[in-house]
This record gives structure tokens, C-alpha cells and sequence, in this order.
């Protein structure tokens, strides 16, 4: 660990220190975790030429006032965020996302907001000191478990910096944000619980994202899907993506730090292909569901892997 560091003057609303995951703790009731938007932020490590699964810092809607101390250090930030460049002479420069900078020390970035989505990813050379728990550093804030105690960052901490990398090798991404049509599903194994006319309801009109959304799970508001079986089943394993319809008949939606076992009866899973596109929808968004077979949504894994491949490819 180097004495570089960064001071928070604002913490943000939801910043958290994340890697790829942790696996393969759902037997304990330890969910995956890690970085929500897996594909953006593997770009924010490519692009300062880390190991990609280096931990980075995740925040979400506003984000952090940091201040860096000791030390200068290559940067990059992805999502569709505005953020602010803060000189120690008080110069302000436009940030960029997709592309690296260089901060020196007592420089300030500020990240502002992410637009019209929900995350976004700050990644500097060399990595963040993490605390490795059960081979992950990503922060669970429900199970206090991971980095900075399992907490959100708060004002006037400090998060530490690993040994910089001495090379600063300015890159860049033409990166474009697609849209969603769809966000396409497998049939749940309770998909039997449900009518004929449920069904329909569910896979033919819109639903809402609330506000009671965040990284354990997304709640929907739309047409009520009726059960007629049983409202409620022996609990059992659940893993991230797949929808439960709890007693109200609104949709919830399991993400990243979902509870590893649950009693509502399960209309389907959010294929891995469109999770990355799903977790950045805002509330007050729309959304709409379409059914697909295991096998087309193997093919749209694995061309989810090409491209997201290809991208971290085009980064020289």
C-alpha cells in the first residue's frame, strides 16, 4: 500500500468499493455481490490498464467529492456520468468519461450525477486498497461484509490508494450507450403458479421501477399477476435476476446483494445477457418483459461475452 490516498469531502449516496464477485457463498446466505454494470466496469480498468478485476469505486445517481492526497494517479470513469475536474489552483475542467486523466496531488474530482442512468465506475491505475472477504473485496452494506467494514463511505474518510503504476498512457473508448427494448426472461419454476391471463399480463404490458429500488432488488409497479396456486411456498434457494411476485401481485426483482433464499413463488429470471442494462434503468423508468427459451439466451450470453470482449479489445 503506498500513503497515496483520497480524502472524501462528499461521500455520495451509494459508493462502495466493488470487484467482480464473490462466488459460490449462497449455501451461507452470502449473495454474488460485486459491480452491478459488470460490462462498464471492466472498461473503467481496461482503460488504466489493471487486471480486470481490480477493485473500483461504484456509485450511484450522485457521487463522491474526492481529494487526492500524496500522489499522482491515472483515472478513468465510465457510465453516463458529469463529473468535474478541480485543480489545486481552483482551475475546473469538464470531465470525460471513457477516457483517462491524471490527477496530482490536492487536485479534486467531482462526480457530480450519473444521466438518466443509476451507476457509474471510478477506476485508477494500480487499484484501491479492498478488504478481502471470502475472496471478494465488494462491499455488501446488508451483511456488513467487504471493503470499509461492509459500509458505504462516509465524510472525511480516506480511501487508500495500491502502489501506482508510474506510467500514465492517455486512452480512450468511443463507448455508446445502447437502449432496451425488452428485458428478456426464462420461465420461472413456479411459472405454473400463475394464469393464463397473468401471464399475459405480464409479458404483454409495462411495468414501473419505484423509487424502492437499489442494489438488493428492484420493486415494480403495473397490472396486478394473480396467483392461483399459493401466494407464498417453502422457502428456497433464489439467485440474482429472478422475479418473485410476492402477495400484492407487483413484481420484485432480486440484483446483486439479494437474500439467498425466498417464499414468493418465482415467474422467471432476468437473463445475464440484459442484467447490465436492467440495473441502470432509473425509477420512473418503464419496462417490458419478453420470454425466451435457455437456448437463445445461452447464444445472447455468449454474445454478451463477445462484444463486451471486443469493446475492452479496442482500448489501446
Amino acid at each position: 500500500m503506498s500513503k497515496t490516498y483520497f480524502e472524501i469531502l462528499r461521500p455520495g449516496i451509494n459508493s462502495t468499493l466493488q470487484d467482480l464477485s464473490r462466488n459460490n457463498m449462497n449455501h451461507i446466505g452470502i449473495p454474488f455481490s460485486g459491480a452491478m454494470d459488470a460490462r462498464r466496469y471492466l472498461i473503467s480498468n481496461q482503460l488504466v490498464s489493471n487486471n480486470l478485476n481490480e477493485v473500483s469505486l461504484e456509485f450511484a445517481y450522485q457521487g463522491p467529492l474526492l481529494k487526492l492526497k500524496y500522489g499522482k494517479v491515472l483515472c478513468s470513469i465510465t457510465g453516463n456520468v458529469t463529473f468535474k475536474i478541480i485543480r489545486k489552483n481552483n482551475d475546473i475542467e469538464e470531465g470525460y468519461c471513457y477516457q483517462t486523466f491524471v490527477l496530482d496531488s490536492d487536485d479534486q474530482i467531482d462526480i457530480i450525477s450519473t444521466n438518466k442512468s443509476v451507476y457509474g465506475y471510478f477506476s485508477i491505475s494500480g487499484g484501491f486498497v479492498g478488504d478481502n472477504f471470502w475472496g471478494s473485496c465488494s462491499t455488501n452494506t446488508r451483511a456488513k461484509i467487504g471493503s470499509n467494514d461492509g459500509k458505504k463511505f462516509s465524510i472525511n474518510e480516506k480511501i487508500f490508494l495500491k502502489q501506482n503504476k508510474s506510467i500514465f498512457n492517455k486512452k480512450k473508448l468511443d463507448y455508446l450507450n445502447s437502449k432496451i427494448e425488452y428485458i428478456r426472461v426464462l420461465k420461472g419454476t413456479n411459472y405454473n403458479y400463475f394464469s393464463d391471463e397473468a401471464k399475459k399480463k405480464f409479458f404483454g404490458n409495462e411495468f414501473v421501477i419505484t423509487k424502492l429500488t437499489d442494489r438488493m432488488g428492484m420493486r415494480l409497479e403495473g397490472p396486478k399477476i394473480e396467483n392461483i396456486v399459493n401466494t407464498n411456498i417453502i422457502s428456497e434457494g433464489l439467485i440474482k435476476g429472478v422475479i418473485q411476485i410476492p402477495t400484492d401481485g407487483n413484481p420484485i426483482i432480486m440484483l446483486s446483494d439479494h437474500g439467498t433464499i425466498g417464499g414468493y413463488p418465482k415467474i422467471g429470471v432476468v437473463i445475464s445477457a440484459d442484467y447490465d442494462k436492467l440495473v441502470q434503468s432509473t425509477p420512473g423508468s418503464k419496462i417490458k418483459f419478453k420470454s425466451i427459451d435457455l437456448l437463445e439466451a445461452e447464444n445472447l450470453y455468449k454474445l454478451y461475452s463477445l462484444e463486451t470482449q471486443n469493446i475492452l479489445n479496442q482500448i489501446k
